[in-house]
C-alpha cells in the first residue's frame, strides 16, 4: 500500500465522546462539505472527523491519486487524532462517493478500522464514460465556480453548502481532480466491497435524479447480507446536500 499522508481534519462534538465517526468527502470537496452530518453526530452525543483527502481541501499534494493511496491515507487516520495508528476502530465511517470508494478499500485492507460502513452513493465501478462525464463536471464548474452558480445548479442546498462548496472548489488540486480519474482506469472496487467483514449500508441517490450506485453494480453487491441499501427518494448524488434530514434519517436507521 502506498505510504500515507497525514491528512487535516474537522471536528464535531466532545473530544472524549464515546462513540466516534470518520466523515470522508468525495472527489473535489472537502471535509468542511460534510458539517450537516457532523453536527448531527455531534447533536447525538458523537465525536464526527472529516477528513480533507489527498489534494483537496489543506490537504498535502502528492503525485500519486490512485485509489489505493487515498484509502492507505485513511487507513492510518484513526479516531486519536494525536495518536494515528492507534488500535481502536472507527464506530462508523460515513464516506461519499471517491470517500466511498476508498473507504472501502480501506477497510477490506484492515480489518479492525471501522465497526461498520455507512457509503453515500458511493462510486463503486465507474466505467471509461463515467470517469469522463465526471472531469467535464469539474472541469465545467471551474469555469464559474461563483456562489450564484453553485445555487442555480443546486437550489435546494442551504446556503453554508453552496459557501463551502465554492471554497472547496478554489482549495482542491486541479490536478489532482483530474489524476484520479486518469491514474484509476480500472476503477471497480466491488470485490473489495463483498470481502469487507463489517457490515455497509448504502445511501443511495435517487436513479430519476442522478445516482452512481444502482443498476447491475447495486444487484452485486446486494447479495451479501452484511450489505443493505437505501434511497432518498429525490436527491442526487449528493444526497446529504440535495436532501439532508431524510439522508440523516436514513443514516440513523442505519445505526439503529
Amino acid at each position: 500500500m502506498p505510504v500515507p499522508l497525514t491528512l487535516p481534519r474537522h471536528i464535531w462534538g466532545a473530544a472524549d465522546a464515546p462513540r466516534r465517526a470518520l466523515l470522508v468527502h468525495g472527489l473535489g470537496s472537502s471535509g468542511a462539505l460534510m458539517w450537516r452530518l457532523g453536527t448531527a453526530f455531534a447533536e447525538a452525543g458523537w465525536s464526527a472527523h472529516a477528513v480533507d483527502l489527498r489534494g483537496h481541501g489543506t490537504a498535502p499534494r502528492a503525485l500519486d491519486y490512485t485509489i489505493g493511496a487515498y484509502a492507505a491515507d485513511l487507513a492510518a487516520c484513526r479516531p486519536d487524532a494525536a495518536r494515528d495508528g492507534d488500535a481502536a476502530p472507527w464506530d462508523v465511517v460515513v464516506g461519499h462517493s471517491l470517500g466511498g470508494t476508498s473507504s472501502v478499500v480501506a477497510a477490506a485492507t484492515l480489518p479492525g478500522w471501522a465497526s461498520r460502513l455507512v457509503l453515500l452513493d458511493p462510486a463503486i465501478s465507474l466505467t471509461a464514460q463515467q470517469r469522463a462525464e465526471i472531469r467535464a463536471g469539474h472541469a465545467q464548474a471551474l469555469l464559474d465556480p461563483s456562489a450564484a452558480a453553485v445555487r442555480a445548479a443546486h437550489p435546494s442546498w442551504h446556503e453554508h453548502d453552496v459557501e463551502l462548496k465554492v471554497l472547496a472548489t478554489a482549495q482542491a488540486s486541479g490536478w489532482a481532480v483530474e489524476q484520479t480519474t486518469a491514474q484509476n482506469p480500472e476503477w471497480d472496487v466491488r470485490a473489495a466491497a463483498l470481502a469487507v467483514d463489517v457490515p455497509v449500508h448504502i445511501i443511495a441517490g435517487d436513479p430519476s435524479v442522478y445516482a452512481l450506485f444502482q443498476g447491475e453494480i447495486a444487484d452485486t453487491l446486494l447479495t451479501r447480507p452484511h450489505i443493505t441499501m437505501s434511497v432518498v427518494t429525490g436527491a442526487g448524488h449528493s444526497p446529504h446536500r440535495d436532501r439532508p434530514d431524510e439522508t440523516i434519517r436514513h443514516l440513523w436507521e442505519a445505526l439503529a
